[in-house]
């Protein structure tokens, strides 16, 4: 796979993308495009288990290359449409991506950017870094969907409506992220979580990936059924077993992934 705005490391079963077009990381439809490739290519990637999503810069991501707007809609009817279409699929490859995804974002996580770190599963930060929806203040209105599912409705229309920045500290003052953290503890924070991660059978955390996908948009009475069904499912897979058998002789699984 040629990437020009993405680059990709694995450290074992854990694959790391970075976000890698300098200065700050502006979305453009080349970077868009290889988001949806790359993600997209972990599902049928049996040797990666889980994913980290940061980035080379000091930014996260500045969210869009407002650059790239003047000439959309000379591209002719349907432009904007296939640009907005662009925008939700790169964000929808990592949220339903079929293994964890955790954001470790190493700087401010802006507009477009926030909405990449929301679509991963888990969420840790450095101290120096901060979100906001700032489209606002190039006279845009985007993001109060994102903003109004993980803020109370205060805090999230005032960053709506201001374009107010959230330091990585609030964050986890109100328990939305895991950790902020000094940048240079960061990584081997965010790596010693994917290892841990990763450590689970390939199986039961593909089927836990898609729980947590479904069931938060069902009601409690089939979600609950949903996951009981997938215990079923699990129960009979050689990896079940397994851990069922380490755990009782005190020692480490082996997992197969069947």
């Amino acid at each position: 796979m040629n990437l020009e705005c993405l680059k990709i490391e694995r450290d074992g079963h854990v694959a790391i993308v970075y976000l890698d077009r300098p200065p700050v990381n502006a979305q453009n439809a080349q970077m868009r495009a290889e988001i949806i490739d790359v993600f997209d290519s972990f599902n049928d990637d049996a040797d990666v288990r889980c994913v980290i999503l940061t980035s080379k810069a000091k930014v996260f991501s500045a969210g869009a290359d407002v650059s790239e707007r003047p000439a959309i809609k000379q591209r002719g009817p349907g432009a904007y449409w296939r640009h907005n279409r662009l925008v939700r699929e790169s964000a929808l490859a990592i949220s339903e991506c079929g293994k964890p995804v955790i954001a470790a974002v190493n700087g401010p996580a802006l507009g477009a950017g926030f909405g990449l770190m929301a679509a991963c599963d888990i969420w840790v930060a450095s101290n120096n870094a901060y979100v906001s929806m700032p489209e606002i203040n190039v006279g845009l209105a985007g993001g109060t969907a994102l903003l109004q599912r993980i803020f109370g409705q205060s805090r999230a229309r005032r960053m709506f409506f201001t374009g107010m920045k959230v330091s990585a500290d609030e964050l986890y003052r109100l328990g939305l992220i895991e950790a902020s953290l000094p940048p240079e503890e960061l990584m081997p924070y965010a790596l010693a979580l994917g290892q841990e991660i990763a450590g689970k059978a390939p199986i039961a955390l593909r089927y836990a990936k898609q729980a947590a996908q479904v069931t938060v948009a069902m009601p409690p009475r089939e979600g609950y059924r949903f996951e009981q069904n997938i215990t079923v499912a699990l129960s009979d897979t050689e990896d079940a077993r397994e851990a069922q058998q380490a755990f009782l002789e005190k020692r480490q699984p082996v997992y197969k992934g069947r």
